[in-house]
């Protein structure tokens, strides 16, 4: 499905980049539909890098509570 979505916001990308004239209503829907994919995309990189994140402030943790261990013994 992420493929999906950024193909079809890569084409209206291209698009709205491209110097064709049409009218100003369809301009204006494929604007909004190219700002709704983006949000979209960046909602499913957001899922993405939080379940990535998660795990690194676990291995920093078990450190920490190590670390504490060490001062505790000394």
């Amino acid at each position: 499905m992420k493929n999906i979505i950024q193909k079809i916001s890569r084409a209206l990308q291209v698009v709205l980049i491209a110097p064709i004239k049409l009218p100003g209503k369809a301009l204006n829907i494929i604007k909004y539909i190219a700002l709704g994919l983006g949000v979209i995309e960046t909602v499913l990189d957001d899922k993405d890098k939080k379940g990535e994140e998660e795990s690194p402030p676990m291995a920093e943790d078990s450190s920490q509570k190590e670390k504490e261990v060490q001062d505790e013994m000394e």
